[in-house]
């Protein structure tokens, strides 16, 4: 009788299933679901709708309470991550380029769109009751500006005060000068750029703490406008909605589609056929 010098196998155990979601965890359904509670508690109970409008506007506070942190943050780990800073110098001089061209052409788009379209015709609101002073702030805000004054608006008065006031460009300037700055001196602040990267992932961290109020903001503008305005406003809102999927389609597809073939691939095959991204990925 032989004997093997081969140990038994151990019989393999397979590792368990990650545990499905449950479809209402989802933050999409439970957004819908809050927007569809909102419209009929604003239409059977206008008065206690209205009420709920500083649920929305505390969840714009706090998303805009992070925007510029994450600017900051990402910025700054960005650029002092590369080593070479004249091949940062030539991407950055591109990417100025492209986003200047991009977005002159994405403005002219949306205020063609704008003025054929008009999305706001036919709200239900009188112009009379609206707040004059948000008015005059909006219009204060958009006077025309001299070069030197925007570049001279850019430059904060301390570094704090442009987290203070939550100036996004004042903001982008002190961490583009902080992100040079840490890749000039080169090894003797690693320790600081490790702090700058574990702070960017705590502050996307509390992102996704955020976006779990998202249902609860969404449930407080939806109610705040139905009940104020009356279910007539859905409306020119879901007109609203359809002609800016529409025109980011129409965008996506001829202006970026025309840089990707320039880049040497096409756009319809990134988002559709791509099997490492989904096919929403551009919405």
């Amino acid at each position: 009788m032989e004997v093997s010098d081969t140990p038994p196998q151990a019989p393999a155990i397979s590792s368990p299933k990650p545990r499905k979601q449950p479809f209402y965890a989802n933050l999409w359904v439970q957004v819908l679901l809050a927007i569809g509670l909102a419209i009929g508690f604003g239409y059977f109970s206008p008065v206690r709708a209205i009420a709920m409008k500083p649920l929305g506007d505390a969840f714009i506070k706090l998303i805009s309470m992070i925007i510029t942190l994450i600017i900051f943050c990402t910025v700054v780990t960005g650029i002092a991550g590369m080593q070479d800073m004249r091949k940062v110098g030539r991407v950055g001089g591109k990417a100025l380029l492209y986003f200047e061209i991009v977005s002159t052409l994405a403005l002219l788009m949306g205020l063609v769109v704008g003025n054929v379209v008009r999305p706001g015709s036919g709200f239900n609101v009188n112009a009379a009751s609206l707040d004059a002073k948000a008015v005059a702030d909006y219009a204060g805000q958009a006077k025309a500006q001299s070069v030197t004054d925007f570049l001279m608006h850019i430059i904060p008065t301390t570094v704090v005060d442009a987290f203070a006031k939550g100036d996004i460009l004042e903001v982008l300037l002190v961490a583009l000068l902080f992100g040079f700055a840490l890749s000039a001196v080169g090894p003797r602040c690693k320790p600081l750029v490790d702090v700058f990267d574990a702070l960017t992932h705590a502050v996307f961290g509390v992102v996704n703490i955020l976006m779990r109020f998202a249902p609860i903001g969404a449930f407080g503008a939806m109610a705040f406008t139905v009940g104020k305005y009356g279910i007539v406003a859905l409306g020119p809102l879901v007109k609203l909605i359809g002609t800016f999927y529409l025109t980011s389609i129409v965008f996506v597809l001829l202006v970026l589609g025309a840089v990707a073939r320039i880049a040497g691939f096409g756009i319809s095959s990134f988002c559709f056929t791509s099997r490492r991204r989904s096919c929403w990925c551009w919405l």
